[in-house]
């Protein structure tokens, strides 16, 4: 095999699309959003892409048939007027920062032949600690493209995030940018220890009101839910945790 195998699953004609990029990060932020529209609409898969950067290993699916691991993208023809997609998806990102640039690469040769001239990647800031009010940060390649994010609730912070964007996820607005393509990159905030899919949803409602197109959240929010009773059970744990620590005389202390 090549560094790089790309397959030509399907040919889809699309009508001004936007590429969007779901790979796994901080709280699978990205990923979640990039599974949501791929379920959620009728999508096909027009391209699976082969790396020797992915991990040496396939996928095993219910009835025992194995698969190379690789990253696919899904064409989706969306309704009325709005940008069709064209969804980067994938478990596993690469091994080296020379792999990040030869597939971000990669991604942006199979994007540019779909005609896309527009690009939002997705992923997390993590915060430490857990999330109550979801806040999507914003980076653009060009400052004109802030306005409509700013419209739909997306915050510009100085110097934020810290480090800057790593991964993919940066590198689409890099070397997008260095291709003369207008990249976004839209992070929702999570607290960076577990899966977040009310922070997915906050980044899809983002992409749903810039892009026009409309999605039902129902499956999201029923992860949210489950996570959320993970999440509590977690803070019982520390509570109790919290409670063995404290000395005996202070718990025979009454004020």
């Amino acid at each position: 095999m090549n560094e790089i195998d790309i397959e030509h699953v399907a040919e889809r004609s699309l009508s001004e699309p936007v590429l969007i990029e779901g790979l796994p990060g901080v709280g699978h932020i990205g990923k979640l959003v990039a599974e949501h529209l791929i379920e959620e609409f009728e999508s096909e898969c027009v391209r699976r892409i082969y790396a020797d950067e992915f991990p040496p290993q396939v996928t095993v699916d219910d009835e025992g048939v194995t698969e190379l691991t690789a990253a696919t993208l899904h064409a989706i023809e969306t309704p009325d007027e709005t940008p069709d997609l064209l969804v980067l998806s994938g478990d596993h990102q690469a091994a080296t920062n020379a792999g990040h640039y030869k597939l971000t690469d990669a991604f942006l040769d199979v994007a540019e032949s779909f005609d896309v001239e527009t690009v939002y990647a997705l992923g997390g800031v993590p915060t430490g600690e857990l999330v109550e009010e979801y806040t999507v940060l914003g980076a653009v390649t060009d400052s004109e493209l802030k306005a409509p994010l700013e419209a739909a609730g997306v915050e510009f912070r100085s110097d934020e995030p810290a480090g800057g964007i790593v991964g993919v996820s940066g590198l689409l607005l890099g070397l997008g940018e260095r291709r003369g393509l207008d990249a976004t990159c839209l992070m929702g905030e999570t607290s960076g220890y577990l899966v977040d899919p009310k922070s997915a949803q906050a980044v899809l409602e983002v992409l749903q009101e810039v892009l026009g197109f409309e999605v039902d959240f129902g499956s999201l929010e029923e992860r949210a839910e489950e996570m959320e009773e993970v999440v509590g059970k977690i803070q019982e744990m520390q509570a109790q945790q919290q409670q063995q620590m404290i000395p005996d005389d202070e718990l025979r202390y009454i004020g």
